[in-house]
C-alpha cells in the first residue's frame, strides 16, 4: 500500500501537470492574439500619414520620386549627385508604389509595411517550426511590437525591406535543411537576394551565419553538400543581376565619374566587396562609435519591451549549450542564439555603427524570446514568469509615463478624440492588470498593449506636432496654401538640401547661385533658404517682395531645450520663403 508521502507527491505532480496543460491550452488563444494583431495594425496604419522626417527618410523618398518622375530606374542620384552607398531595391519598390498610388508619404511607406507583414509571417512560421504553434503567434507579436520595427515603418529607410526579406530567406532555408525541398531553397535564396539588393552584404551575412549555426548544431552537413545548392547559387546570381547591371551602367561604364574623390570606381566591386568592409574600417565613412558594446546596449531600447527577456533568453540558451557540451538535443536550435551572438560580435567590431543595423536581427531575437517563454511554461517556471511580469510593469509604466509627460508637456493638449482613444487603451491595460488570467498570458498581453498605447500616442500626438518644426514640409504647405507655383521655387547652390520640400512639392528643387539672383534674372521667383544662407544673401544687399519666416529644427536630434516649451524659442532656427524683387540691388 503506498505511503502518504507517495500519495502526496503523486497528487502534487498531477496538479502541476494539470496546471501546465491548462496553461498551454489557454495561452494565447484566438481571443487574445487577434485583438493584439488588430491593435498593432492600427498603430502601423496611423504611422502611414506622419510627414516624412529628414534626413534619411525624406531623402530616400525623394530619390525614389526622381526615379518615378524621370522614368529612370537604372541610376540612383542624391541631390543630383551619383549615389553609390546603397543598392536599388528599396528605391525601386518605393518608385513602383508611386506608379500605383501617386506620390504621397503613405505610398512611400507601403513597401516597408508589406515587407514587415512578410517578416511577421516568416517569424511566426520559423518559431512554429522550432517550438510549436503557440510560439509562432508569440514570436510574430514580439516582432511587431518591438520599438525599432514600429519606428522603421514611419521613419522608412532600407531596413524594413531588408528585415522582411532576411527572415523570409532564413525561414525558407531552414525548411530546406529540415525537409530537403527544392522549392524552399529557391524561395529562400530569392529572399536573401532581395535582402542583398536592399542593403548589400549584410543581407547575405545574417542568413548565412544563422543557417551555418543551425546546420553545425544539428550536424546536418548533407544540406550543404547537395546539388540543390548549385540551384541556389544560380538563383541568387540571377536574382541580384538587375542590381549588378544597374551599378555597371551607372558606374563601371563611366570611369570618368568622381565618386568620393576617386575616379575609376566600379559599382559592382563596391556592392560585392567594398561596401561592408569600408564600413567595418570606416574607410570613406566618419567613425560613429568606437564602443564595442554599442549594439548590445542599443538593443535595450530597440527591442523594447522584450529586451530584458532577450538577454535572459540568450544567457539561458548559452548556459544550456555549455552544460550539454554543444551536443545536439532534440527540440533545441542554435540559430536564434549562437547565430545571433556571432553576428552581434562581428558587427560590433565595425567602426561605423548605427542603431538601425540591428533591425534585421530582431525577428531572429523574437524567435529566441518566444522559445524562451514557451520553455518557461513547459518547465512550469511560474515564479520566473511572475518576476518577468514585475519587470515589465516597472519598465512599461515608466515608459508610458515618460511618453505621456513629453506629449503633454512639450506641445499643446492633443485633440479630444486622441485623448479618448488613449483613455480606452489605458482602461484595457488596467483591466488586464487586475484580471485573474494566467501569468504567462498576462505577461504577453501587458507587453504588447503597452507598446500599442505608447506608439499610438507617439504616432497620433507627438510626431505630427514635432513635424511642425521641420521647415521643408511646412514650406511646401505654404507654397500650396498661397498658390505659389512650385516651379517658381529655387534653393541656393551649396551643401544645403531640403528633401521634404522636394518631396512635398513633387519636384527636385533647382539650385541657383547668389550672382544669378543679384543679376535680376529671377524676377518674382521664390527662394527657399535656411537661416545660415541668409548671411550670404544679406552681403549682396538683396531686396524681397515677400518674406515668409518658418520655424526650423533638426527634429531627429531632440534635446531637452527643444522639448521644453519655455526654452524652445531660444534654440529654434529659421528658414525663409523669399520672393525675389524685380530691382533687388539697393541704391547706395
Amino acid at each position: 500500500m503506498p505511503n502518504s508521502k507517495a500519495i502526496f507527491d503523486g497528487f502534487y505532480n498531477y496538479k502541476l501537470t494539470l496546471q501546465y496543460n491548462i496553461s498551454m491550452n489557454t495561452f494565447l488563444s484566438k481571443r487574445d492574439y487577434i485583438p493584439l494583431y488588430l491593435l498593432l495594425a492600427v498603430v502601423y496604419l496611423s504611422g502611414l500619414w506622419i510627414p516624412l522626417m529628414e534626413n534619411d527618410s525624406a531623402q530616400h523618398a525623394t530619390m525614389a520620386m526622381r526615379m518615378f518622375l524621370e522614368n529612370d530606374f537604372l541610376n540612383i542620384y542624391k541631390g543630383g549627385q551619383d549615389y553609390l552607398d546603397k543598392p536599388h531595391m528599396h528605391f525601386w519598390l518605393a518608385a513602383l508604389s508611386f506608379k500605383f498610388f501617386g506620390i504621397s508619404q503613405w505610398a512611400y511607406r507601403i513597401p516597408a509595411l508589406l515587407f514587415t507583414i512578410l517578416g511577421a509571417y516568416s517569424t511566426n512560421r520559423l518559431a512554429k517550426e522550432f517550438y510549436g504553434l503557440q510560439a509562432g503567434h508569440l514570436a510574430s507579436l514580439v516582432f511587431l511590437s518591438a520599438q525599432a520595427i514600429i519606428l522603421a515603418n514611419h521613419d522608412v529607410r532600407t531596413d524594413a525591406v531588408l528585415t522582411g526579406a532576411t527572415i523570409f530567406g532564413i525561414w525558407q532555408l531552414v525548411l530546406y535543411v529540415n525537409h530537403n525541398r527544392l522549392a524552399n531553397v529557391i524561395l529562400g535564396t530569392i529572399g536573401v537576394a532581395i535582402a542583398f539588393s536592399s542593403k548589400g552584404q549584410l543581407g547575405v551575412f545574417v542568413p548565412v551565419i544563422c543557417l551555418m549555426s543551425y546546420i553545425a548544431y544539428n550536424k546536418n552537413w548533407k544540406a550543404i553538400w547537395n546539388w540543390k545548392i548549385i540551384i541556389a547559387i544560380i538563383t541568387f546570381a540571377l536574382a541580384i543581376s538587375p542590381v549588378l547591371y544597374s551599378y555597371y551602367v551607372q558606374f563601371d561604364l563611366h570611369p570618368e565619374k568622381i565618386i568620393h574623390g576617386q575616379s575609376n570606381v566600379s559599382g559592382i566591386r563596391f556592392i560585392l566587396w567594398d561596401q561592408s568592409f569600408n564600413r567595418l574600417t570606416a574607410s570613406g565613412f566618419t567613425q560613429t562609435s568606437p564602443d564595442y558594446f554599442f549594439f548590445f546596449h542599443t538593443l535595450l531600447w530597440a527591442f523594447l519591451p522584450w529586451s530584458v527577456m532577450a538577454y535572459l533568453a540568450l544567457y539561458s540558451k548559452i548556459k544550456f549549450f555549455i552544460e550539454t557540451k554543444f551536443k545536439y538535443q532534440s527540440g533545441s536550435e542554435a540559430l536564434s542564439s549562437i547565430g545571433f551572438l556571432i553576428i552581434m560580435i562581428v558587427i560590433s567590431s565595425s567602426k561605423f555603427k548605427l542603431p538601425h543595423y540591428l533591425n534585421s536581427l530582431l525577428p531572429i531575437l523574437s524567435v529566441l524570446v518566444a522559445g524562451y517563454i514557451i520553455n518557461l511554461l513547459e518547465t512550469n517556471k511560474i515564479k520566473t514568469i511572475k518576476i518577468l511580469m514585475v519587470i515589465q510593469y516597472v519598465l512599461l509604466s515608466l515608459g508610458s509615463s515618460f511618453v505621456l509627460f513629453i506629449i503633454l508637456w512639450s506641445f499643446p493638449l492633443p485633440h479630444i478624440a486622441w485623448l479618448i482613444c488613449d483613455l480606452i487603451l489605458i482602461s484595457i491595460l488596467v483591466y488586464i492588470i487586475i484580471s485573474k488570467i494566467d501569468s504567462a498570458q498576462k505577461l504577453v498581453l501587458i507587453s504588447v498593449y503597452f507598446m500599442v498605447f505608447i506608439n499610438f500616442s507617439l504616432n497620433t500626438q507627438f510626431y505630427p506636432r514635432l513635424l511642425q518644426f521641420q521647415a521643408g514640409n511646412n514650406a511646401a504647405l505654404l507654397i500650396n496654401k498661397q498658390n505659389i507655383n512650385p516651379n517658381d521655387v529655387f534653393m541656393l547652390s551649396g551643401d544645403y538640401n531640403s528633401w521634404s520640400l522636394d518631396f512635398y512639392t513633387n519636384r527636385l528643387t533647382p539650385k541657383i547661385n547668389v550672382e544669378t539672383v543679384s543679376e535680376n534674372k529671377m524676377d518674382s521667383k521664390w527662394l527657399f533658404v535656411y537661416e545660415d544662407q541668409m548671411k550670404e544673401l544679406s552681403a549682396k544687399n538683396l531686396q524681397w517682395s515677400k518674406k515668409i519666416e518658418i520655424d526650423h529644427y533638426r527634429i531627429t536630434r531632440l534635446n531637452l531645450k527643444f522639448l521644453n516649451p519655455n526654452t524652445r524659442d531660444a534654440i529654434l532656427k529659421k528658414a525663409y520663403l523669399l520672393q525675389i524683387k524685380k530691382t533687388n540691388i539697393k541704391e547706395e
